[in-house]
Parts: C-alpha cells; sequence; structure tokens
C-alpha cells in the first residue's frame, strides 16, 4: 500500500503518490460542501449564507495546528527516509500527543470564541444566528479533525496515501448521508449539518488509528508511549512553526477579506461563499502536487538522493500548474451552471460569476507559489515561504482592499486583490528559487544542525 519516493520511477511514483491525495481532498472537500448544498436545497439562504462564508473562520482556528502537522510530516519522512526507525517511533508517539492536546485547545477557543469573531467580521444579523449555532457545533468536533489530519500526515509522510483516501471516501459517504438525515429529513437547522461534519470525522479519525495501531510496521502506534518527547517536539515546532503561523495570520487576513465581502450583505456572503467552495476544488491538484512535493523531497534528502530531488521537483512544478490552469479554465467557462447548482438566487449567482471570471484564469501562479512553498517546508527552510507568504498575501492584499474598496465601493476590487497577489508571489519565489543554491548546501547545513 506504499510506495517508494526512493527509488523507482519517479514520475510514477509522485503519482501513485499524489493520485490517492487529490481524490482524498476531494472528499475532503465534500464536507463542507455537502453541508453548504444540502442546507442551500432545504432550508433558507440565510442558513445556506451561514455555511457557505464559513472557511475563513474555520481555517483561521485550525489552520495553526494544521501548519505544525506539517511540520510533524516533515520531521517523520526523514527518519523514515534514513530508517530511522527509533526516531520514527519517538517523533510519531510526540505527534499524536501533540494533537491530542491541541485538539481539546482548538475546543475550547472555537466554542467559546465563535460569537465575538462573527460580529468582529460584520456579519450580517439575519446570518449570525445560523452562523453561532453551526460553528459551535463544527468546533465541538475540533479534536476529531485536528488528530484525524495528524494521523493522515503520518501515514502520508512514509509514502502511505491510499489508505486516507479509503477512509475519506466512507466518512464522506456518513456525512453526506447524515446530512441528508438531520437536514433534509428531521429539519434539525443548519447546527445539524455541523454535528453530521464532526460524527463523519470522527469516524475516519477511528479508522486511522485502528490502522496505525494494529498493523505491524516501523510507524505503529501503541497508545501507552503516546507521551511528549520535548526534543522531538521541538523538531516538530522547528519544522511546523513557520507553516502554523504562515496558515494563521493568512486566516486571519482572509477573515479581514471576508469582512469586507460581509459588508456587501447577504447575497455576497452566499455567491463568494460559493465561489469558494468551487475554487476550493479548483485548488486540490494545487494541495495535492504541494504535499507530494513535501514528502518526496524530505525522503529523498533523508536518503541523500540529491539528483532525484531536482528531477522530481521539475516533474511536480510541471504538472501542478497545467493541472491547475485547466481547471481554471474550465471553472471559467462553466461558472455560472456550477454556481446555480448550490443556489438559483440570481443575486447570488451572478456575484460568484463575476468572481470566477476574475481569478480563474490565474490559478497556475496560485499553484507556482505552493508548489515551491512545498519544496522549501521538504528541504527545511520553511520560514521562506512563511515571510514571502504573509509580505504579500496577508500585508499587500489586506492593505490594497482596505484603501481601495472604500474608494471604489465595488466588490469587484476584492476578487482582483487575489490574482494580483499570487503573481507577485509568484515572481518573488522564483527569483528566490533561481537564485537560492538551497539544494548545494544540504549537507553542510544538516550537518550544522544535527537534526537535533
Amino acid at each position: 500500500m506504499k510506495h517508494s519516493l526512493t527509488s523507482g520511477s519517479i514520475w510514477r511514483g509522485m503519482l501513485f503518490f499524489a493520485l490517492p491525495i487529490l481524490l482524498g481532498n476531494i472528499f475532503q472537500q465534500l464536507y463542507n460542501t455537502a453541508d453548504a448544498f444540502i442546507v442551500g436545497r432545504f432550508l433558507d439562504k440565510n442558513a445556506y449564507a451561514a455555511v457557505s462564508s464559513s472557511g475563513s473562520l474555520i481555517f483561521l482556528l485550525v489552520g495553526f495546528f494544521n501548519g505544525i502537522a506539517v511540520g510533524a510530516g516533515v520531521v517523520i519522512a526523514r527518519y523514515y527516509g534514513a530508517k530511522d526507525n527509533e526516531k520514527l517511533q519517538t517523533a510519531v508517539h510526540t505527534t499524536l500527543a501533540f494533537g491530542l492536546t491541541a485538539g481539546i485547545v482548538l475546543t475550547v477557543l472555537g466554542m467559546t470564541l465563535t460569537p465575538q469573531l462573527l460580529r468582529l467580521m460584520k456579519t450580517d444579523t439575519d446570518v449570525l444566528p445560523n452562523s453561532i449555532d453551526y460553528f459551535r457545533m463544527y468546533f465541538a468536533g475540533s479534536i476529531a479533525i485536528v488528530m484525524y489530519n495528524l494521523c493522515v500526515g503520518i501515514l502520508q509522510a512514509v509514502g502511505d496515501s491510499r489508505h486516507p483516501l479509503y477512509y475519506l471516501i466512507l466518512s464522506s459517504l456518513v456525512n453526506i448521508a447524515l446530512d441528508l438525515l438531520f437536514v433534509g429529513v428531521f429539519h434539525w437547522g443548519v447546527w445539524s449539518a455541523a454535528l453530521a461534519t464532526s460524527i463523519s470525522q470522527f469516524v475516519s479519525l477511528g479508522l486511522c488509528i485502528f490502522r496505525l495501531c494494529h498493523y505491524d510496521t516501523v510507524y505503529r502506534v501503541c497508545l501507552r508511549k503516546i507521551r511528549f518527547h520535548l526534543p522531538m517536539l521541538k523538531q516538530v515546532i522547528h519544522f511546523g512553526l513557520p507553516s502554523g503561523v504562515q496558515n494563521s495570520i493568512i486566516a486571519f487576513a482572509n477573515v479581514i477579506v471576508q469582512s469586507n465581502i460581509n459588508a456587501f450583505g447577504s447575497n455576497a456572503m452566499a455567491g463568494c461563499g460559493t465561489y469558494a467552495k468551487l475554487e476550493g476544488f479548483a485548488f486540490l491538484p494545487i494541495t495535492c502536487f504541494t504535499m507530494a512535493l513535501t514528502t518526496f523531497v524530505s525522503q529523498n534528502l533523508g536518503a541523500h538522493q540529491y539528483d532525484r530531488v531536482k528531477k522530481g521537483v521539475r516533474f511536480g512544478i510541471v504538472c501542478s500548474t497545467t493541472l491547475a490552469e485547466c481547471i481554471g479554465v474550465v471553472l471559467f467557462l462553466l461558472a455560472e451552471p456550477l454556481v446555480a447548482i448550490f443556489q438559483n438566487d440570481p443575486a447570488v449567482i451572478e456575484i460568484g460569476v463575476r468572481q470566477a471570471h476574475v481569478e480563474a484564469l490565474f490559478f497556475c501562479f496560485l499553484a507556482f507559489a505552493h508548489c515551491i512553498a512545498g519544496i522549501m517546508r521538504g528541504a527545511g527552510k520553511p520560514t521562506v515561504p512563511m515571510f514571502i507568504m504573509l509580505a504579500i498575501w496577508c500585508v499587500l492584499r489586506v492593505a490594497y482592499i482596505s484603501i481601495v474598496v472604500p474608494l471604489v465601493g465595488k466588490i469587484d476590487v476584492i476578487f482582483t486583490a487575489y490574482p494580483l497577489t499570487w503573481g507577485v508571489s509568484c515572481v518573488i519565489f522564483l527569483i528566490y528559487f533561481l537564485k537560492s543554491d538551497w539544494l548545494h548546501n544540504y549537507d553542510r547545513l544538516e550537518q550544522k544542525k544535527a537534526l537535533l
């Protein structure tokens, strides 16, 4: 069930590793999309707006811990590639101890801060009660969300991308069935869509834990060994903190952007929220190859196969940017019928289509930026993408929107901010990647750090 990333055909190994991630991400995206679609069909527009606009706030609170999970994956992949089974075991159990703690913290923060955050985001008063109900129920299942992402990160770090796919397929079907039951049959309201999501996340978490605990592998989990190992935790934090900080600050910037969208009313919230669901699916190839590149680079650097790293990097970038642009063209051409799947309100459709026509043709820029960021993280340089993305995707984007929106008074200004900042970050990443000698100096840097 694992495909070696340190030997054999590079393109075959990466594709066989990346394809299940892509399919898995599709089913992952179905979680919130299913909520929005079913709520949009069975409840009113305000309930739909509450669910469809949920992404930025969820990512604000979950993104930091997911960034730490990226660091854990880099450490685990490095030790797995180096065949250091003792440290691999320590890294796995420390990662799970972190996940349990983080899940509890996120549950408390999410359920406590939801009303205050939604009011700060200028959520429409007609939408606010539904939003509070939805988010509080969603964050009640935070421990399952955090733990599941970490377990999947462990499996993917050792080259197993198929089992997470199987588990996601099953849990996505559970989520859709429960959405239809709770919302469509029982008419419990918008909060029950979040309940369905939480239950399905616990299902997928249970399957992952069973896999990790009951199969005789070098990364097998023993529940009694789950504890913090401070030197290993420092490594995980070292590699993951920049990604976590980056995720949190970008998410905060997105919350500010969402606040500007909310100021245009419920139609804007629903239209932009619908486009965000479609864009989420379009970004999946980007996410897929970024994760594949991070794991590929980590494992092969651990095995000191530098020529293989170069070849894999070229292949991943070409595949990701090409596929992302093709999907962007499809989204541009089919925006109207795709938006109409979720909502048949003409005002909502019009806003969603306008956003698609501004952003979709520039997906290749976003793909390239994410790929370089993934490569840098796999090479143990997570601060490079962190600073570039924070400067461009946060500071520049928020400044542009904050200054121009009051002057122009049109929501289109928000849409143009995305391709603008994608393009700028793409240029900076390209200059850094071509001029830096990150791979050439890897041996010297590793000897100096000695991986603690």
